[in-house]
């Protein structure tokens, strides 16, 4: 049977880094692990040949090996294909096997040996999303939200067992973890050694099985969470709730619950960084003669001078008036955009003030042709 690339088992490229492949390899990993798969005889299998292609590529001089001679680098020349990984490789037969790479990854590198110890495994990550107002986003909230995670089962306390009984060898492995075959090859004896299926690698398993976990020491829970959303926090940014993701596995730590936060958008207000933004429509005689006129803040209404002689679109701003700067107790400023209203109807007596104002400044108007007799109708 021909031999599985183990460029393909992990999904990656022939050029692929270190980091790639590491990347790819725990994922793959997590996804196949018999605790997540239990009675899952292919997805079993699969678990093995990630690990066995793995433990090729993540060693440089296996991987030149592999590169440069193909599986007739690892089939010790046996051609029986029969040989461990399918295909002739032997993956597991380099020393540690992959039952120490996967203590690596999965232990956070604080893991014990696999032999007959409990190697932790932290637990994953979550991520949900919440949408808040633009006052909200201004003035900071606090939010309850509801998440489907995986946690300790309340019954066995996260060990597996039913209470009352014990944790014992695992009798395959008899405590070791791990299951060692030995083979007579015509490079010498090699020895493999595979984690064992039956304990998972941990050497030990419950005497009788918690019947609210089925022995796995974790359960499906919908938690409600509530969640601090700080003064000022931007559209778009993640907050992070230390060890409220998944809980862990044989006493590891939980992963962590990373929220995703939208600002809806305001009908009066927009927002860059920590400043607001907002529009002013003014009187045409408010923009000629000046005023003061009042505007509404997210802070509530202020006083604003409007000089005369205003022209449509100038700028003012409102300092201090604009939202909290995140971790801080600073505040943006709040920016004005004026727009002056032009009448498009008037009233008879308005013309006339109209006209009386455009002869006291010298501007001659076209009555038939020009903008009143438009608007009036005369």
């Amino acid at each position: 049977m021909a031999s599985k690339d183990p460029y393909e088992i992990l999904g990656v490229n022939k050029d692929a880094t270190p980091d790639d492949i590491k990347r790819s390899y725990r994922k793959l990993a997590q996804k196949h692990h018999p605790d997540r798969n239990k009675g899952d005889k292919a997805s079993e299998e699969k678990f093995k040949e990630i690990n066995g292609a793995y433990e090729v590529l993540s060693d440089p001089k296996k991987r030149q090996q592999y590169d440069q001679f193909g599986e007739a680098a690892f089939s010790g020349g046996g051609g029986d294909g029969s040989q461990g990984f399918p295909g002739g490789f032997d993956f597991g037969g380099f020393g540690g096997g992959f039952a120490d790479i996967f203590e690596t990854f999965f232990s956070g590198g604080q893991g014990q040996s696999s032999r007959g110890r409990t190697r932790e495994i932290r637990g994953e990550d979550k991520e949900t999303e919440i949408t808040i107002s633009f006052e909200e986003a201004a003035f900071g909230v606090e939010k309850e939200l509801k998440i489907n995670r995986i946690g300790e089962c309340e019954v066995c306390k996260g060990k597996g067992a039913a209470p009352g009984s014990k944790i014992v060898a695992c009798p395959t492995c008899h405590g070791e973890g791990e299951v060692k075959t030995v083979r007579n090859t015509i490079l010498g004896q090699m020895v493999t050694r595979r984690v064992c299926d039956d304990c998972s690698g941990v050497g030990k398993r419950p005497e009788k099985p918690c019947t609210s976990c089925s022995g796995a020491g974790r359960v499906r829970l919908a938690d409600r969470l509530t969640v601090r959303v700080p003064a000022g926090i931007q559209d778009g940014s993640t907050i992070r709730l230390v060890g409220k993701g998944d809980s862990g596995m044989r006493g590891g730590e939980a992963g962590d619950l990373y929220i995703r936060v939208t600002i809806q958008l305001h009908k009066l207000y927009s927002r860059k960084n920590s400043d607001v933004y907002s529009i002013q429509e003014i009187a045409l005689v408010q923009a000629v003669l000046g005023d003061e006129i009042i505007i509404k803040t997210i802070h509530g209404p202020v006083s604003m001078r409007i000089p005369a002689g205003t022209e449509s679109g100038k700028v003012f701003f409102l300092k201090g008036y604009g939202v909290q700067k995140l971790k801080s107790t600073n505040r943006g400023d709040h920016f004005v955009t004026i727009t002056v209203k032009i009448p498009t109807k008037l009233s008879k007596k308005e013309k006339e003030l109209y006209l009386q104002l455009a002869k006291e400044s010298g501007v001659n108007i076209n009555e038939e042709k020009g903008f009143f007799k438009k608007v009036m109708g005369d």
